[in-house]
C-alpha cells in the first residue's frame, strides 16, 4: 500500500515542476527569438525618439551609409536579447502563475471574474485558463510591472546601446559608467513612465488578445478560417490555432500600443537625457512645449509594427509550445494513472 502510495504521488509532482519550467523556457526561446529578429526596428524607433526633428528615412540612411550597415542596425542585440529573453520568461512564468491562480480561486470564481464555462472550448484556439475582461487586464498589468522593476537596469543599458549618444563597448562597461556617473538610480531612469506605459500595455494586450481570440473562434465555427479546423471536441487544428491566435496578437498589439505610446516617448527621453528631464511629468511638458504633441507620437509606427510582430510571434510560438505540451502532459498522466 505505501509503495503503491508513493508511486502515484511522484508523477504529479514531477509534472507540475516541469509545467512552470515548461513556461519559463517557452517563454525564454520567443522572447530571443523576436528579440533579435525585431532588432533593427527598435533600434530606429530609439533614434527617432532621441531626436525629434528626425525622419524614419533620414535615420535610416544615418545608419546604413556608414561601414557594416546590418552590425549597426543589430547594435544593442545582446542586452535586448538578455532583457527580452529573460523579460519574456519570467512574464509569462508569473503570468501563468497569476492566472492559475485566479482560475483556480473560490472566491474570485463566486464574484464572475473567472469564467469556468467550458461548453465551447472545442472552439477555442488557446488552452490557457478562460478568465473575464477585468481578469485579464489585472493580471497582464500585474506580472508586467513587476518584471519591469526587475529588468529595469538592463532595459536603461539596452536603451543607450541603441541611442547615438552614447558609445558603449560592452554591457559591463555601460553598467560601471551608469553607476559612476549616476549611481544606483541612474538604472531606474524612466521607471514611473516605464511601469505606467508597460503595465497598461500588457493589461489591455492581454484583454484585446483574448476578445479577439474569442471573437475570431467564434467566427471560425461559422465560417471555418481553415478546412476541417474543428476537431473532435480536443480543440481546433493547429493550423486554425496559429492563425487565430497570430491575427489576435497583431491586433491587440496595435490597439495596446497606439494607446501608450507617448509613455513610451516619454520613457526614452527619460532614459537618454536624464540631466535635461528630471521625472515624467515635468518631461512630457516640456516635450510637448519645444516640439508639440505629435513629439508624445514619435516611433509610434515602427512601435506599433514592432510590437506587432513581437508580440503575435511570442505569444503564437508560447501558446503552440504549451498547446502541444499540455497534449503529452495529458496523455503521460492517463499512462501513469
Amino acid at each position: 500500500m505505501y509503495t503503491h502510495e508513493l508511486y502515484l504521488t511522484i508523477p504529479y509532482f514531477n509534472y507540475s515542476q516541469l509545467k512552470s519550467t515548461f513556461h519559463f523556457l517557452a517563454g525564454l526561446s520567443t522572447g530571443v527569438l523576436s528579440a533579435f529578429l525585431l532588432q533593427p526596428a527598435d533600434l530606429l524607433k530609439t533614434r527617432l525618439q532621441q531626436a525629434h526633428s528626425t525622419s524614419l528615412l533620414s535615420t535610416f540612411r544615418a545608419i546604413t551609409s556608414g561601414p557594416r550597415p546590418l552590425v549597426h542596425l543589430w547594435r544593442g542585440t545582446l542586452p535586448s536579447i538578455i532583457r527580452t529573453g529573460f523579460g519574456s520568461a519570467l512574464y509569462f512564468s508569473t503570468l501563468n502563475a497569476l492566472r492559475q491562480q485566479v482560475a483556480s480561486s473560490h472566491l474570485l470564481t463566486s464574484t464572475g471574474l473567472v469564467v469556468t464555462t467550458q461548453k465551447d472550448a472545442k472552439h477555442s484556439s488557446s488552452s490557457l485558463p478562460k478568465l473575464s475582461n477585468w481578469a485579464n487586464l489585472t493580471t497582464g498589468a500585474a506580472a508586467r510591472a513587476g518584471v519591469g522593476l526587475l529588468m529595469m537596469p538592463i532595459t536603461v543599458i539596452k536603451v543607450r546601446y541603441e541611442s547615438s549618444l552614447y558609445s558603449y563597448e560592452s554591457i559591463w562597461g555601460a553598467g560601471t559608467a551608469i553607476w559612476r556617473h549616476e549611481g544606483l538610480k541612474g538604472f531606474f531612469a524612466g521607471f514611473g513612465a516605464t511601469a505606467i506605459r508597460d503595465a497598461p500595455y500588457a493589461g489591455l494586450y492581454v484583454l484585446f488578445y483574448e476578445q479577439s481570440k474569442k471573437r475570431l473562434s467564434e467566427l471560425g465555427e461559422v465560417a471555418p478560417i481553415v478546412s476541417g479546423s474543428i476537431v473532435d471536441g480536443k480543440g481546433m487544428k493547429s493550423s486554425a490555432s496559429l492563425s487565430i491566435n497570430f491575427l489576435s496578437g497583431v491586433l491587440a498589439a496595435g490597439l495596446a500600443t497606439a494607446i501608450t505610446n507617448p509613455f513610451d516617448a516619454v520613457k526614452t527621453r527619460l532614459q537618454l537625457m536624464p540631466g535635461e528631464y528630471k521625472n515624467m511629468i515635468q518631461a512630457g511638458r516640456q516635450m510637448v512645449q519645444d516640439e508639440g504633441a505629435r513629439s508624445l507620437f514619435d516611433g509610434m509606427g515602427l512601435r506599433m509594427g514592432r510590437k506587432a510582430l513581437s508580440s503575435a510571434l511570442a505569444w503564437t510560438l508560447y501558446e503552440e509550445l504549451i498547446r502541444r505540451a499540455e497534449l503529452r502532459w495529458e496523455t503521460a498522466s492517463m499512462t501513469v494513472v
